[in-house]
């Protein structure tokens, strides 16, 4: 595993932390996002972690893309540039396991769309969010024209993209960026906490993870083929037979899943 992003577990069962680790504050430097991918492509295998936690420290989540990787671009390079930068969080998008962001500190730009990559968003009171790349004469790359609309609203959306300006929990909170706030030092363990509870799951939830993300942008009759695919194949889950054997022997919500 490379020296800027770490798998860390033992936190809780079933969990692993993705742990960004670089000295500059998490910039989304051309080191960091390999090790990232390659962290991702490891995850994507492990049928021992079941929910992953992405948090950048304490401190800061992360302040995107490195400012000198835009120096000088030209149209070929940064075409090269958002293309990486979009296959490896799109990755992260599809793994099989339930993702949450624990987001202290800044998440800017190229970190704000790593955060938007994972399904659900913890941030600290003291975050701060936002697109300020228009202030450079350019816009988001890595996915955020694009996951921003459908989290928020297309107007919404534009607005925070044109402008460039901050984005603070309550109204991250408020338009559907971040899932809860809380706290900046009980992030983490809260983060730990939601991701636990989905790692406790049964396999079922991974399946209906990948119906909701393929059936998304498909036409509605098309989209209920793959609900009504997804719904058949948790029964060929072993989940599934302790689940209704259990409602039967002790009732609703009783059940232990194996994630088989």
């Amino acid at each position: 595993m490379g020296e800027l992003v770490r798998i860390e577990t033992g936190a809780a069962k079933g969990v692993a932390t993705l742990r960004l680790d670089s000295p500059k504050r998490n910039h989304l430097g051309a080191n960091l996002m390999a090790d990232l991918h390659q962290a991702v492509e490891e995850l994507s295998g492990r049928t021992d972690i079941r929910a992953i936690v992405v948090w950048g420290g304490p401190r800061v989540f992360s302040l995107g893309a490195e400012i000198d990787l835009l120096n000088g671009l030209d149209v070929d390079e940064a075409r090269g540039q958002s293309r990486e930068f979009n296959r490896v969080f799109r990755a992260l998008e599809l793994l099989p396991q339930i993702t949450v962001s624990a987001v202290n500190g800044y998440a800017l730009g190229g970190g704000c769309e790593l955060a938007m990559a994972t399904e659900f968003r913890l941030v600290g009171q003291g975050a701060v969010m936002g697109f300020p790349e228009i202030k450079l004469g350019s816009i988001p790359g890595a996915g955020g024209t694009q996951r921003l609309s459908r989290l928020v609203g297309i107007t919404k959306a534009k607005e925070l993209i044109y402008s460039g300006r901050n984005v603070w929990p309550e109204e991250a909170l408020s338009i559907g960026l971040a899932s809860t706030v809380f706290p900046d030092d009980d992030v983490y363990e809260e983060a730990l906490k939601l991701a636990a509870s989905y790692a406790e799951g049964p396999a079922a939830t991974s399946i209906v993870k990948r119906a909701i993300l393929e059936g998304y942008s498909l036409p509605l009759d098309d989209a209920l083929e793959v609900e009504i695919e997804a719904f058949a194949s948790c029964f060929a889950t072993e989940d599934a037979q302790i689940g209704v054997a259990s409602y039967f022997e002790k009732g609703p919500g009783k059940a232990k899943f194996t994630g088989r």
